[in-house]
Protein backbone atom coordinates (compact mmCIF):
# COMPACT_ATOMS: atom_id res chain seq x y z
CA UNK A 1 0.00 0.00 0.00
CA UNK A 2 1.28 3.42 -0.95
CA UNK A 3 2.26 4.78 2.00
CA UNK A 4 1.41 9.01 2.70
CA UNK A 5 3.86 11.96 3.11
CA UNK A 6 3.76 14.12 6.05
CA UNK A 7 2.04 17.21 5.64
CA UNK A 8 5.00 19.83 5.98
CA UNK A 9 5.30 21.56 9.41
CA UNK A 10 7.42 24.73 8.09
CA UNK A 11 4.74 27.29 8.87
CA UNK A 12 2.66 29.27 11.96
CA UNK A 13 -0.26 30.78 10.31
CA UNK A 14 -3.53 28.53 8.70
CA UNK A 15 -7.10 29.63 7.73
CA UNK A 16 -10.00 26.54 7.09
CA UNK A 17 -12.41 27.70 4.65
CA UNK A 18 -15.58 25.52 4.38
CA UNK A 19 -19.10 25.73 3.76
CA UNK A 20 -20.97 24.51 6.92
CA UNK A 21 -20.61 24.56 10.84
CA UNK A 22 -19.58 21.07 11.45
CA UNK A 23 -17.42 20.17 8.23
CA UNK A 24 -14.21 20.55 9.74
CA UNK A 25 -15.02 18.53 12.49
CA UNK A 26 -15.89 15.37 10.83
CA UNK A 27 -12.06 14.68 10.99
CA UNK A 28 -9.85 17.34 10.33
CA UNK A 29 -10.21 19.05 13.65
CA UNK A 30 -8.44 16.10 15.12
CA UNK A 31 -5.49 17.65 12.42
CA UNK A 32 -5.97 21.17 14.22
CA UNK A 33 -5.91 20.26 17.48
CA UNK A 34 -2.66 18.73 16.83
CA UNK A 35 -0.99 21.81 15.31
CA UNK A 36 -2.13 24.10 17.67
CA UNK A 37 -0.90 21.81 20.24
CA UNK A 38 2.17 22.23 18.47
CA UNK A 39 2.47 26.21 19.19
CA UNK A 40 0.27 27.08 15.64
CA UNK A 41 -2.47 29.43 14.47
CA UNK A 42 -5.68 27.84 12.78
CA UNK A 43 -8.48 29.82 12.21
CA UNK A 44 -12.22 29.36 10.91
CA UNK A 45 -13.72 30.84 7.79
CA UNK A 46 -17.14 29.50 7.56
CA UNK A 47 -19.71 30.42 4.55
CA UNK A 48 -22.90 29.79 6.24
CA UNK A 49 -24.45 29.36 9.58
CA UNK A 50 -25.85 25.91 8.55
CA UNK A 51 -29.21 26.91 8.86
CA UNK A 52 -30.44 24.96 6.91
CA UNK A 53 -29.28 21.70 7.92
CA UNK A 54 -31.53 20.71 10.92
CA UNK A 55 -34.72 19.57 9.46
CA UNK A 56 -36.62 20.01 12.71
CA UNK A 57 -35.37 23.82 13.38
CA UNK A 58 -36.33 26.53 10.76
CA UNK A 59 -33.25 28.53 9.58
CA UNK A 60 -33.78 31.52 12.23
CA UNK A 61 -33.73 29.07 14.86
CA UNK A 62 -31.02 26.73 13.53
CA UNK A 63 -28.47 29.29 12.82
CA UNK A 64 -27.44 31.04 15.55
CA UNK A 65 -27.34 27.63 17.96
CA UNK A 66 -25.23 25.92 14.59
CA UNK A 67 -22.75 29.25 15.22
CA UNK A 68 -22.88 28.36 19.45
CA UNK A 69 -21.93 24.71 18.42
CA UNK A 70 -19.13 25.36 15.56
CA UNK A 71 -17.59 27.96 17.98
CA UNK A 72 -17.64 25.27 20.89
CA UNK A 73 -16.25 23.06 18.71
CA UNK A 74 -13.43 25.40 17.65
CA UNK A 75 -12.93 26.16 20.97
CA UNK A 76 -11.90 22.79 21.94
CA UNK A 77 -9.41 22.00 19.66
CA UNK A 78 -7.31 25.36 20.10
CA UNK A 79 -9.33 27.73 17.68
CA UNK A 80 -10.38 31.17 18.91
CA UNK A 81 -11.09 32.97 15.56
CA UNK A 82 -13.78 32.21 14.02
CA UNK A 83 -15.98 34.17 10.93
CA UNK A 84 -19.16 34.04 9.01
CA UNK A 85 -19.56 34.94 6.21
CA UNK A 86 -23.22 34.79 5.82
CA UNK A 87 -23.71 32.89 2.38
CA UNK A 88 -27.03 31.13 2.37
CA UNK A 89 -27.15 27.55 3.29
CA UNK A 90 -27.68 25.08 0.84
CA UNK A 91 -27.74 27.44 -2.15
CA UNK A 92 -23.67 29.08 -2.33
CA UNK A 93 -22.93 30.31 -5.69
CA UNK A 94 -19.64 29.82 -6.64
CA UNK A 95 -18.08 33.04 -8.52
CA UNK A 96 -16.77 36.46 -7.76
CA UNK A 97 -18.68 37.52 -4.81
CA UNK A 98 -17.34 34.02 -2.77
CA UNK A 99 -13.85 34.68 -4.07
CA UNK A 100 -13.67 37.79 -3.04
CA UNK A 101 -15.13 37.34 0.52
CA UNK A 102 -12.19 34.42 0.72
CA UNK A 103 -9.60 36.20 -0.47
CA UNK A 104 -10.47 39.61 1.72
CA UNK A 105 -9.86 37.05 4.64
CA UNK A 106 -7.03 35.33 3.57
CA UNK A 107 -5.40 39.21 2.97
CA UNK A 108 -6.24 39.49 7.02
CA UNK A 109 -5.21 36.09 8.47
CA UNK A 110 -2.09 36.21 5.72
CA UNK A 111 -2.36 32.11 6.37
CA UNK A 112 0.74 29.89 4.42
CA UNK A 113 -1.53 27.15 5.11
CA UNK A 114 -5.04 27.14 3.58
CA UNK A 115 -7.28 24.37 4.68
CA UNK A 116 -10.25 23.19 2.69
CA UNK A 117 -12.52 20.33 2.29
CA UNK A 118 -13.66 17.53 -1.07
CA UNK A 119 -14.86 19.93 -3.62
CA UNK A 120 -15.30 17.04 -6.05
CA UNK A 121 -18.23 16.11 -7.43
CA UNK A 122 -18.98 12.97 -4.98
CA UNK A 123 -17.49 11.06 -1.93
CA UNK A 124 -15.79 8.11 -2.69
CA UNK A 125 -16.95 7.86 -6.39
CA UNK A 126 -20.85 6.71 -4.82
CA UNK A 127 -21.79 9.47 -2.48
CA UNK A 128 -23.04 12.74 -4.57
CA UNK A 129 -21.26 15.52 -3.00
CA UNK A 130 -23.08 19.17 -1.83
CA UNK A 131 -23.12 21.86 -4.42
CA UNK A 132 -21.90 24.02 -1.04
CA UNK A 133 -18.99 22.16 -0.49
CA UNK A 134 -17.80 22.13 -4.22
CA UNK A 135 -18.38 26.05 -4.72
CA UNK A 136 -16.37 26.69 -1.19
CA UNK A 137 -13.58 24.32 -2.07
CA UNK A 138 -13.06 25.18 -5.49
CA UNK A 139 -13.32 29.12 -4.36
CA UNK A 140 -10.75 28.46 -1.86
CA UNK A 141 -8.31 27.16 -4.20
CA UNK A 142 -8.96 29.87 -6.79
CA UNK A 143 -9.02 32.71 -3.44
CA UNK A 144 -5.04 31.82 -2.69
CA UNK A 145 -3.67 33.02 -6.19
CA UNK A 146 -6.46 36.24 -5.35
CA UNK A 147 -5.37 37.13 -2.48
CA UNK A 148 -1.40 38.17 -3.89
CA UNK A 149 -2.66 39.72 -6.85
CA UNK A 150 -2.96 43.49 -5.78
CA UNK A 151 -4.99 44.13 -9.01
CA UNK A 152 -8.19 41.48 -7.92
CA UNK A 153 -10.13 42.89 -5.70
CA UNK A 154 -8.19 45.78 -4.80
CA UNK A 155 -11.03 47.46 -1.92
CA UNK A 156 -10.36 44.73 0.47
CA UNK A 157 -9.45 46.47 3.42
CA UNK A 158 -6.26 44.22 3.84
CA UNK A 159 -3.13 44.58 1.65
CA UNK A 160 -2.70 41.54 -1.00
CA UNK A 161 -1.39 38.39 0.52
CA UNK A 162 0.91 35.91 -1.32
CA UNK A 163 2.30 33.99 1.29
CA UNK A 164 -0.08 30.82 0.87
CA UNK A 165 2.29 28.35 0.31
CA UNK A 166 0.01 25.45 0.24
CA UNK A 167 -3.70 24.67 -0.02
CA UNK A 168 -4.58 21.03 2.11
CA UNK A 169 -8.07 19.67 1.10
CA UNK A 170 -9.61 17.12 3.49
CA UNK A 171 -11.71 14.56 2.46
CA UNK A 172 -10.34 13.96 -0.77
CA UNK A 173 -10.44 10.85 -2.71
CA UNK A 174 -7.02 10.60 -3.42
CA UNK A 175 -4.89 11.97 -0.46
CA UNK A 176 -1.51 12.79 -0.77
CA UNK A 177 0.03 13.78 2.62
CA UNK A 178 -1.39 12.82 6.38
CA UNK A 179 -1.26 14.20 9.88
CA UNK A 180 -0.12 11.92 13.14
CA UNK A 181 -3.13 12.89 14.69
CA UNK A 182 -2.15 10.81 18.04
CA UNK A 183 -2.11 13.91 20.12
CA UNK A 184 -5.21 15.34 18.91
CA UNK A 185 -7.47 12.56 18.28
CA UNK A 186 -9.42 12.60 21.50
CA UNK A 187 -10.00 16.72 21.26
CA UNK A 188 -10.95 16.07 17.34
CA UNK A 189 -13.96 13.85 18.89
CA UNK A 190 -14.80 15.99 21.58
CA UNK A 191 -15.10 18.83 18.65
CA UNK A 192 -17.39 16.96 16.50
CA UNK A 193 -19.75 16.07 20.08
CA UNK A 194 -20.19 19.95 20.55
CA UNK A 195 -22.45 19.94 17.22
CA UNK A 196 -25.61 17.79 19.70
CA UNK A 197 -28.15 19.80 18.21
CA UNK A 198 -26.91 18.65 14.99
CA UNK A 199 -25.97 15.07 14.98
CA UNK A 200 -29.66 14.36 17.67
CA UNK A 201 -31.26 15.52 14.63
CA UNK A 202 -29.44 13.04 12.10
CA UNK A 203 -28.70 9.94 14.30
CA UNK A 204 -30.71 8.63 17.77
CA UNK A 205 -26.62 7.79 18.70
CA UNK A 206 -25.52 9.74 21.69
CA UNK A 207 -23.75 12.74 20.25
CA UNK A 208 -20.13 11.22 22.29
CA UNK A 209 -20.47 8.07 20.64
CA UNK A 210 -21.16 9.08 17.08
CA UNK A 211 -18.37 11.72 17.30
CA UNK A 212 -15.97 9.06 18.46
CA UNK A 213 -17.04 5.90 15.98
CA UNK A 214 -16.44 8.31 13.24
CA UNK A 215 -13.28 10.48 14.20
CA UNK A 216 -11.44 7.49 15.00
CA UNK A 217 -12.80 5.43 12.52
CA UNK A 218 -11.35 8.01 10.12
CA UNK A 219 -7.85 8.16 11.71
CA UNK A 220 -7.37 3.99 11.56
CA UNK A 221 -8.36 3.95 8.59
CA UNK A 222 -5.78 6.29 7.47
CA UNK A 223 -3.36 4.19 9.94
CA UNK A 224 -2.40 1.83 7.08
CA UNK A 225 -0.93 3.98 4.46
CA UNK A 226 1.17 6.42 7.40
CA UNK A 227 3.10 4.17 9.28
CA UNK A 228 0.31 2.79 11.09
CA UNK A 229 -0.36 5.64 12.98
CA UNK A 230 -3.59 7.14 13.51
CA UNK A 231 -3.86 10.35 10.82
CA UNK A 232 -6.19 12.31 9.32
CA UNK A 233 -5.39 12.51 5.24
CA UNK A 234 -5.23 15.42 3.13
CA UNK A 235 -4.13 16.65 -0.60
CA UNK A 236 -1.64 18.87 -1.18
CA UNK A 237 -1.90 21.39 -3.11
CA UNK A 238 1.80 23.32 -3.32
CA UNK A 239 1.86 26.97 -4.53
Amino acid sequence: MEQLEPMPGDWRRALAVVAHPDDLEYGCAAAVATWTGEGREVSYLVATRGEAGIDTLPPAEAAPLREREERAGAAVVGVTSVEFLDHADGVIEYGVALRRDITAAIRRHRPELLITLNFADTWGGTAWNTPDHRAVGRAALDAAGDAGNRWIFPDTEAEPWDGVRWVAVAGDDDPTHAVDVTAGLEAGVRSLAEHRAYIEALTDQPPQDYARSLVEGFAAETAGRFGGRPAIPFRLFSR
